[in-house]
């Protein structure tokens, strides 16, 4: 009942028609034409059996050789700025530190100037106040019978 057709297929599932399509090769508009170059030798002809017992005949193609590529330095370059921003910012958190530091020893320092000023001036003008008068410098007034009539002074 199924018997196989020409096509190995049994009988009953044939395809309606067979499209054959043969590729076209895209040729680039900016290429010059081919033209025929003589090998400086004969490459040797190769012959490949295939494991269903096919065999296919052909030249041997040198496989292509990559290009050597540049050869890449140990560290990339952006570990490279990351660690110097890393060693900027340290320098800068140091002397940021190191201005605190001296901030404070200034005011400390300006502090202490302004309690040494108020200490010897008002040890200065203690003195001045409590020393004992002598009649060699200063002013002296002499008062007089004063005569003061309806809250005014008369001298």
């Amino acid at each position: 009942m199924n018997e196989p057709t020409a096509y190995g297929r049994p009988a009953g599932h044939e395809t309606a028609a067979v499209e054959v399509r043969t590729p076209t090769p895209i040729v680039p508009a900016h290429t010059a034409p081919l033209m025929p170059v003589q090998p400086g030798a004969i490459p040797a002809v190769a012959s490949v059996v295939l494991p269903d017992g096919r065999v296919v005949t052909g030249y041997a193609i040198e496989p292509a050789k990559p290009e050597q590529v540049a050869v890449k330095p140990a560290v990339s370059r952006a570990a490279v700025n990351i660690a110097l921003g890393g060693v900027g910012f340290l320098a800068v958190c140091g002397g940021l530190l190191m201005l605190t530091a001296f901030i404070t020893a200034l005011t400390a320092l300006v502090t202490q100037l302004v309690i040494l000023a108020a200490v010897i001036f008002g040890g200065w003008i203690a003195v001045q106040v409590f020393s004992a008068s002598d009649h060699r410098c200063g002013t002296t007034v002499n008062i007089r019978k004063a005569v003061i009539k309806r809250n005014k002074f008369y001298g």
